[in-house]
């Protein structure tokens, strides 16, 4: 079995100080690869060194998440571009309503920007969308067909049928596993299996039975195994299918 964790953030401050451990451990758990992913140029660079020091293994998607775009120059774009140009993806970019660290109109202009940024590097993109699905699937439209991703879905049914009519994708955390979430699970029964990716978006989300503890990639086996159960096929066919479709669309 093979499983790929699509959204770590393995390069977030002191989270990971046990980094050799933690791929140990997501090693045995059958997980063959992990894409780490930006949320500001801090972290970007931090992807990037830690896909050189693994290759082949840890993957660096790159991109400044909405929280932080306020903080953008034109000189921090210039450094974004060179940075993604070694990247598998752009992201974790999009709009956020819940926490409007970044003002609406600030996060509009820059997802459009960052959009630009990938298309014409022909990246795909990461999407971190949170209370703001009307506006950025407008936005995406404009793009549409674009390699996406929704990272940590968290819309309803209606919405994830609107990623699908645009060819996205929908990435499924440790959510799935929690008792409450059945919003969640309502849409992974919706969504065709092909068109799922999971991640743990780990330190975040722990899945059951993990949670309140630190996340790591080894706990995507939890997911999968979740989400095998919800579609009625074998934890095999979900590792699988998910597997594959990730490899395809970042190309690693």
């Amino acid at each position: 079995m093979e499983l790929i964790d699509t959204h770590a953030h393995l390069n977030l401050g002191t989270s990971y100080r046990d980094l050799p451990e933690v791929l140990k451990r997501a090693r045995e758990a059958e997980v063959r690869a992990i894409v780490v992913v930006g949320i500001d140029l801090k972290t970007s660079r931090k992807a990037l060194e830690l896909a050189r020091d693994h290759p082949h293994y840890l993957y660096p998607a790159v991109g400044v998440h909405p929280h932080e775009v306020k903080k953008l120059t034109e000189g921090d774009y210039k450094e974004l571009e060179s940075l993604a140009g070694q990247a598998v993806a752009l992201g974790e970019i999009g709009l956020d309503w819940v926490k409007e660290y970044s003002p609406r109109k600030e996060q509009m202009e820059h997802f459009e920007r960052q959009l630009d940024l990938a298309r014409r590097l022909g990246l795909p993109v990461i999407l971190h969308v949170r209370e703001a699905y009307a506006e950025a699937l407008e936005i995406l439209r404009k793009y549409a067909p674009h390699p996406m991703v929704f990272h940590c879905f968290a819309g309803g049914l209606k919405e994830a049928r609107e990623v699908l009519d645009l060819g996205g994708f929908l990435s499924v955390t440790g959510i799935v596993t929690f008792p409450k979430a059945e919003n969640i699970r309502e849409v992974v029964r919706y969504v065709p299996l092909e068109s799922l990716m999971l991640e743990t978006d780990c330190p975040f989300l722990s899945p059951v039975p993990f949670r309140g503890k630190r996340n790591e990639p080894a706990y995507v086996r939890y997911i999968c195994a979740r989400v095998a159960e919800i579609k009625g096929v074998p934890v095999e066919e979900c590792a699988w299918q998910t597997t594959l479709t990730a490899r395809r669309f970042f190309g690693i």
